[in-house]
């Protein structure tokens, strides 16, 4: 399993992805290709993105951690963790100061240092001072 910086040609296997995801996921207005992290496994000479995710800075203040998925039969090997975690050092290696997930996966972003706001129900953040 290799995580790597998404290219332009990963762009339709991470669009395909996220569609496997319509009822938790965002299907419109998705970051750029550019802002991604994808999830590769290879299999002799064949490759698949089985994981993406994607780290979108707003400015020097905030990022959101957007389109985190997996593909199934790949969930619960510690992918998703691990994308998250490129996406939080981007930030952190940008200056940003803070990183937010808006998401109904409270306890996973509770793991990984996210806290909630004011009791907020969706957002979580992760601040990187």
């Amino acid at each position: 399993m290799t995580i790597r910086v998404a290219r332009e040609s990963d762009w339709r296997a991470i669009r395909k992805l996220i569609q496997s995801f319509p009822t938790q996921l965002a299907q419109d207005n998705l970051p750029s290709w550019k802002d991604f992290y994808v999830a590769e496994e290879s299999a002799g000479r064949r490759r698949a993105i089985v994981g993406c995710c994607a780290l979108e800075i707003y400015s020097k203040k905030i990022a959101e951690v957007r389109s985190l998925a997996i593909k199934k039969s790949f969930q619960g090997r510690g992918i998703a963790k691990a994308l998250v975690g490129k996406c939080v050092a981007k930030a952190r290696a940008k200056g940003v100061l803070e990183v937010i997930a808006i998401t109904g996966a409270f306890q996973f972003f509770d793991n990984l240092g996210f806290k909630s706001f004011n009791k907020a129900k969706f957002a979580l953040f992760k601040v990187l001072r």
